[in-house]
């Protein structure tokens, strides 16, 4: 079907036309509202005091969200929202890793606040049309788009009921739809997600960027978390988004020159030390691979080990020769990371589209391990393969290897079977099967709709079917706060298991990466240094969602003599950059204090926020034993001289003569409680009580004093 016929189908239910509010300082200072149950659409101007606390991105999300729902509100409820927001620095382009947007909302996985970071067109764009974010409640009636004319300055809401769903052909039909002419299409952002999200808890968002180079639309994930879910309940095909064009400096800086001079330098280092520390513009974060494989840290059968002899088979080299290169990757204009790598041409064997060629955006690293080595598949056209099928069905790749993973080791174990899966034969290492599912996920059919609710709600769904041993699926199930891990093996790292576990959304990356300095580097050996780890990383790394930018140009490429600096892990230098980029942006004072200050209290706040949804105390930050110790005699046997060893050096034991089991039983005692003095080191360090609630005091001294959360901390201050 042609545009002009979709076209024709569309009813228009709201219009709105407003004047376009110009950045000052990375801000409109506007917010656009939308209502879909009333088919509402309005301009709001954002609260000096949400400004000064929440800064934007993640921050305006938060606040915005917690206005807008109750204690109770469900994730399916019309109140509940999805925010987009990028911040004060989102849409620069004289930096790299400027383009981020953060989507925040009640997610239908963990029953909490869910925020997912993202990259792509549509978060600048929405800046540049004139709103710092983008507010979405109620519930439509039918399947609607909401389109933002940045030009003309009028929002729309339109019935749509006959565009695709899945996101491959829905963006071109909407860039085709929108676009005059094949110059327009890089000035067009769009939102969507695909038929798995209508039938799973896992949806997640793709945001579009169109690529110059090979005239075509590629997409970015929000992923964590399910908001995929419930931007499809809401009934919402897609928000589009366009702009004239972009400008040198559509933000109106203060200082564009010392942004420049910055971007300068960072481009520089890129050039010289790219191909030697990290190869991310011929292999994005799939260099990780088989660094990662080298280190044990690959997660391999639903991460039972780390690591794998046919691992060379996916090995960054493998991937370095299926990406197109010598394109400039970058998924915001003026990135010089280009880390967003593609396979072009790319022809898939299976499913509704087999025979037809396309771009599979990726794999990024996180995807390589979840659809590959975590399902114990060394084959990465089964990994490009899913790949594409979960972000035009609009799934979380880490979700989906994470769940599919959990589904392997429980067919394994006995506790699925061929009778109860339909006859799907889910074992490790079963490409076929694993694609069937994942198919019959998009089709809400089969196992596959069971699979789409997650670890959490199938191993609650086991054993109260009998099926299997709830302690083992626990011990087994790789979530924590109903979200699944994100694919790195923390065993050995004390750390890296604070910074899955006591996240406030649930086991993913971004907050804390700790493995190389703790377990490789051995540069936080005491409670204390890991207590302060877990301090400063998540609290930095959150700064980086209020403001609109990306973490990789940060850390993943390193000035020349970083390693000689007094803190080298926090990379001095390139914290430096940020200060001036933010004082450059807003004209405001701004050193490392002030940062932390700003991002402390909106991660105090997101705490208090799971509070408030019932959660948030130490019991939530519990971790299942595999993210710290081998659960069955298979995985203690793989690594047997280690184990044996740690017995022997770290808990004074003799394991000569001890069964597998007994020696399991120590290893598990000695874990568990190194993680328990861990929380305490942690929650101290944090300002917050033993029970991991932040104090009053705290609050006070970060500036995050608002009265309803002083209201609702004050019964949950004692130790």
């Amino acid at each position: 079907m042609d545009v002009l016929e979709l076209k024709k189908s569309h009813k228009l239910l709201a219009g709105f036309d407003y004047p376009i509010t110009p950045l000052d300082k990375g801000y409109t200072d506007k917010i656009l509202y939308v209502n879909l149950s009333e088919n509402v659409i309005s301009e709001k101007d954002v609260d000096p005091l949400m400004k000064e606390k929440f800064i934007g991105g993640k921050g305006y999300g938060l606040k915005l969200l917690w206005d807008a729902t109750k204690p109770d509100t469900k994730w399916n409820d019309p109140e509940n929202e999805i925010i987009i927001s990028g911040g004060p620095i989102c849409g620069i382009t004289q930096y790299s890793g400027a383009g981020k947007s953060l989507v925040v909302s009640l997610s239908p996985q963990t029953g909490s606040v869910m925020d997912s970071n993202v990259g792509g067109f549509f978060g600048p764009f929405l800046k540049f049309s004139g709103f710092d974010a983008f507010e979405l409640q109620g519930k439509a009636e039918n399947d609607v788009i909401i389109y933002i004319d940045g030009i003309k300055g009028r929002v729309e809401i339109f019935e749509a009921p006959k565009e695709a769903v899945d996101t491959h052909v829905l963006a071109e039909q909407l860039t085709e739809m929108f676009a005059e002419n094949e110059k327009e299409k890089k000035n067009i952002g769009i939102v969507s997600t695909g038929a798995a999200a209508e039938h799973s808890l896992i949806g997640m968002l793709n945001f579009t960027f169109y690529d110059p180079k090979r005239k075509a639309i590629r997409v970015k994930q929000a992923g964590r978390g399910g908001i995929g879910t419930v931007f499809r309940d809401k009934r919402v095909k897609a928000l589009v988004a366009k702009v004239p064009g972009i400008k040198g400096n559509a933000n109106n800086v203060v200082d564009l020159a010392a942004i420049r001079e910055r971007g300068r330098r960072f481009n520089e280092e890129m050039r010289r030390f790219d191909d030697e520390q990290a190869e991310m513009r011929t292999k994005g974060t799939v260099h990780l691979s088989n660094i990662m494989n080298d280190y044990d840290l690959i997660p391999v059968n639903n991460f039972k080990f780390g690591s794998h002899p046919d691992a060379v088979n996916i090995h960054s080299d493998v991937y370095k020769s299926l990406f197109t290169q010598g394109i400039p990757d970058g998924c915001w204009i003026g990135c010089n990371m280009s880390c967003s790598k593609g396979v072009d041409n790319y022809e898939l064997r299976t499913g509704p589209y087999a025979g037809q060629k396309v771009i599979v955006d990726g794999p990024e690293y996180e995807t390589a391990a979840s659809l590959g080595t975590n399902l114990g598949i060394f084959n990465p056209d089964f990994t490009l393969e899913s790949n594409f099928y979960c972000d035009t069905y609009g799934i979380c790749t880490i979700t989906w290897g994470t769940v599919v993973g959990f589904v392997m080791d429980c067919f394994e174990n006995g506790i699925l079977n061929e009778e109860r899966t339909g006859g799907l034969k889910m074992n490790f290492g079963n490409a076929d099967t694993a694609m069937q599912l994942l198919h019959q996920l998009a089709k809400g059919e089969g196992f596959g709709k069971i699979a789409g609710m997650g670890v959490r709600k199938m191993k609650e769904m086991f054993a109260e079917k009998g099926w299997g041993d709830p302690a083992f699926m626990q011990d087994i199930a790789m979530e924590n706060k109903g979200l699944e891990y994100s694919q790195y093996m923390s065993k050995e790292s004390l750390a890296q298991q604070g910074g899955y576990a006591m996240t406030n959304k649930g086991p993913q990356h971004d907050e804390a990466w700790l493995i190389f300095m703790d377990m490789v580097n051995n540069q936080i050996p005491t409670f204390e240094d890991k207590a302060e780890a877990l301090h400063y990383f998540p609290m930095f790394r959150t700064w980086f969602g209020l403001v609109g930018l990306c973490k990789l140009p940060w850390n993943d490429v390193e000035p020349e003599g970083n390693a000689e600096t007094d803190e080298p892990a926090k990379v001095p230098e390139h914290v430096d950059n940020y200060i001036a980029i933010y004082k450059a942006v807003t004209g405001k004072p701004f050193d490392k204090e002030e940062l932390m200050r700003q991002t402390e209290r909106v991660y105090n706040y997101q705490r208090i926020f799971n509070l408030r949804r019932g959660f948030g105390t130490r019991k939530y930050d519990a971790q299942p034993y595999r993210a710290a110790g081998p659960v069955t005699a298979e995985e203690y046997e793989s690594r047997q001289e280690r184990y044996d060893k740690q017995l022997k050096e770290l808990m004074n034991i003799d394991p000569a003569g001890k069964s597998t089991e007994e020696k399991i039983a120590m290893h598990r005692k000695y874990r568990e409680d190194r993680y328990e003095q861990l929380l305490d080191a942690v929650y101290l360090r944090r300002g917050w009580t033993k029970n991991g609630v932040p104090k009053i005091e705290h609050l006070e001294k970060l500036g995050m004093d608002l009265p309803e959360v002083i209201e609702l901390v004050k019964d949950h201050q004692e130790d």
